[in-house]
């Protein structure tokens, strides 16, 4: 049997800065020492989502009143309106996150990380695509310029910046797409909303530490094996997968928070917020609003979105018929 042999990728025609490195890497084989980096991706979104849920849940009993006016419902309608105790949400989102650990023992395996990576190598393995489609897309004259003048800052720019922007917004739009279609699916068979959905539907007016109140089922399916197929089709390392599952949890915290809040950067980075989400838990919109965690492009899209205007035309309408 011949053995393989590893060749070094070959140098490029052009300087390539691979002796720097951006702000947000960090050469360490364990982020938090002492605790492997395929660990702290199943333990971060846990801790991510009680640390969330108990800053709002200390705004829903502070009674300050100038959050008043941020509130979607009154605080009364949390208690006399939900068909569940809070307990029963505690419970049943811990038991959640058990499965969700238990199958991220099993999925997320441990990585090299940090500098035993061979970055310079997988940077000069990436400048020979970059020299071939300058050149393809610039002719050879002109490709060969803009390599001599540009190529380094190029390569640099796609391996640290591109590539991983790329790659999470793809995985963004997986978990949006797994959890439109499902979601949607859960309300459309009415076999699915009873035996499954219904019980997230008993929050009426919901709030943050019950964004992951579920049947466990829906909650494996839904929120769980969702995370786990954009972070394998997206072919995230451990760290990347670890800032999708933080960021997803806080996402969907806050869409189930209950308030309107100017100054919330999850809330102005897209309209899918509290607001978008807390019309989908009313009568009028359980049929609307399917999108989660992060855009709307899918209710725009297949024609199921909502909002507070037109809930109104709609109010305007009915009156105008029974006058």
């Amino acid at each position: 049997m011949n053995a393989t042999v590893l060749r070094p990728a070959p140098s490029p025609s052009f300087f390539l800065p691979t002796d720097r490195s951006p702000f947000y890497y960090s050469p360490k084989p364990e982020l938090i020492s002492g605790v492997p980096d395929h660990a702290l991706a199943l333990a971060a979104p846990i801790i991510a989502y009680w640390a969330v849920s108990l800053f709002f849940h200390a705004m829903d009993v502070s009674n300050w009143k100038w959050l008043d006016k941020y509130r979607i419902h009154e605080s009364a309608e949390v208690k006399t309106r939900n068909l569940v105790t809070r307990w029963e949400v505690v419970k049943a989102v811990t038991l959640q996150h058990i499965i969700q650990t238990v199958l991220g023992v099993f999925w997320v395996q441990p990585q090299v990380s940090g500098a035993g990576v061979d970055h310079p190598g997988n940077m000069r393995q990436l400048a020979g695509s970059v020299q071939w489609w300058l050149k393809m897309a610039m002719g050879e004259a002109s490709g060969d310029k803009m390599l001599a003048t540009r190529g380094g800052v190029i390569v640099y720019f796609m391996y640290w910046w591109g590539i991983p922007t790329v790659k999470f917004m793809f995985s963004m739009f997986i978990i949006d797409t797994w959890q439109y279609f499902l979601h949607r699916a859960m309300h459309v068979n009415k076999w699915l909303y009873k035996h499954f959905h219904s019980v997230h539907h008993r929050l009426y007016v919901p709030y943050a530490f019950g964004a992951l109140y579920n049947h466990p089922v829906e909650g494996f399916l839904l929120d769980s094996m969702g995370a786990a197929v954009a972070e394998a089709l997206a072919h995230l390392t451990v760290r990347e997968a670890s800032l999708l599952f933080v960021i997803s949890t806080f996402k969907t915290v806050d869409d189930h928070c209950g308030y309107r809040l100017p100054f919330d950067p999850l809330q102005w980075m897209t309209s899918n917020n509290a607001d978008y989400h807390d019309i989908h838990h009313q009568v009028v919109g359980i049929k609307s609003n399917f999108a989660q965690p992060f855009f709307t492009h899918w209710d725009v899209i297949l024609g199921t979105r909502m909002t507070r205007k037109d809930i109104e035309l709609r109010r305007q309408k009915v009156r105008s018929m029974t006058d």
